[in-house]
């Protein structure tokens, strides 16, 4: 009988290795405050109906949610929604506005001040370049330093310019970010007509050139550097349909783990959509656990030898499946999310 102590995947497959956030899939949108409260009373409704944990993030929004004149109230009604017992799975992240604009920095000190340590993230849209980053990254981390927040407040960025679709390698790479999304209208708008309108569209947007060499570039920035690449929103929120092809593409052609939703009803798609298959889920089961009682030496599964290089493959598989709240076989959630739920 083997008296080697079980190890966690992540320890015996990454090591000291830097892993990619475990973030949920969809990242919903809200600005208006009834629609906040929903927001969070949904996250809260599918949390409890899943394994104890979102299956999706609610990002408050201040941009495009505050009037014109009332930025620093929508910040407070904001900050206080947070720190409130309607955030239930502390997964609640507010979008800011962009650096160069007059509200940045009394948006950031009111949320770390008031909504600091339950702050899940800072989104920080229309960042120029990788210099307009760092200084958004200093300025959160300056606000933290100033009002005792001891935890750090991850940062989500926003690229949709074309200097910064041509400098995301150097973005992604700057410490404090852990997540960078796209932009497609403003990156659309920018080529001055040069992309018909169409390039906006739910099918438009997977098949211009120019637009998918952004997606691709950005996704693949953020896979270097260990960040969530995030996809772009589908503004046909009514067609579930094209939806759910949109995201599939995203998912499992781009490379994207993390989409937008801008109504409720998009939410489920995402999620389904950036669910691994039944099949592959059942295949990273059988693997692993066999991979971890052989204290993760090369095994064989319906005669293919596998080792760690398949075995990392299949733990996010079976991550993916975690997040996305799929049930898994009780000793397997015991071996490997146990502390997670």
């Amino acid at each position: 009988m083997s008296t080697l102590s079980t190890i966690h995947p992540r320890q015996a497959l990454f090591g000291s290795e830097p892993l990619p956030p475990a973030l949920p899939v969809c990242d919903h949108y809200s600005g208006v405050e009834a629609r906040m409260r929903k927001s969070l009373m949904l996250q809260a409704e599918m949390a409890e109906a899943g394994h104890g944990r979102a299956v999706f993030d609610v990002t408050l929004d201040l941009e495009d949610g505050a009037p014109v004149g009332g930025e620093h109230e929508q910040a407070l009604q904001v900050a206080e929604l947070i720190d409130s017992p309607q955030n239930v799975c502390d997964r609640v992240g507010v979008r800011v506005h962009d650096p160069r604009h007059r509200r940045f920095e009394d948006d950031v000190d009111t949320l770390i001040k008031l909504a600091g340590p339950r702050l899940a993230y800072i989104m920080v849209p229309k960042l120029a370049d990788a210099a307009d980053t760092q200084r958004a990254i200093d300025t959160i981390k300056a606000a933290r330093i100033r009002h005792g927040v001891e935890r750090v407040v991850p940062v989500h960025g926003l690229i949709e310019t074309l200097k910064a679709v041509q400098q995301v390698d150097e973005i992604a790479a700057l410490p404090g970010l852990e997540s960078l999304s796209f932009g497609l209208m403003d990156f659309v708008s920018e080529h001055r007509g040069a992309i018909p309108a169409t390039g906006m569209s739910v099918t438009g947007q997977f098949s211009h050139p120019l637009v998918m060499q952004a997606k691709l570039k950005i996704a693949a920035a953020c896979h270097a550097a260990r960040l969530t690449p995030s996809h772009c929103v589908v503004t046909e929120f009514k067609d579930k349909r094209a939806l759910g092809k949109a995201a599939e593409r995203a998912c499992r052609e781009l490379g994207y783990t993390r989409m937008w939703s801008i109504h409720p009803d998009q939410i489920p798609v995402i999620i389904e959509a950036f669910a691994p298959v039944a099949a592959e889920v059942d295949d990273a089961v059988e693997i692993l656990m066999a991979a971890q009682a052989a204290h993760w030496a090369p095994t064989s599964y319906h005669g293919v030898l596998h080792d760690r290089a398949s075995y990392r493959h299949y733990w996010h598989v079976l991550e993916r499946a975690w997040l996305t709240g799929q049930p898994l076989p009780a000793d397997t959630e015991a071996a490997f999310f146990a502390t997670e739920a």
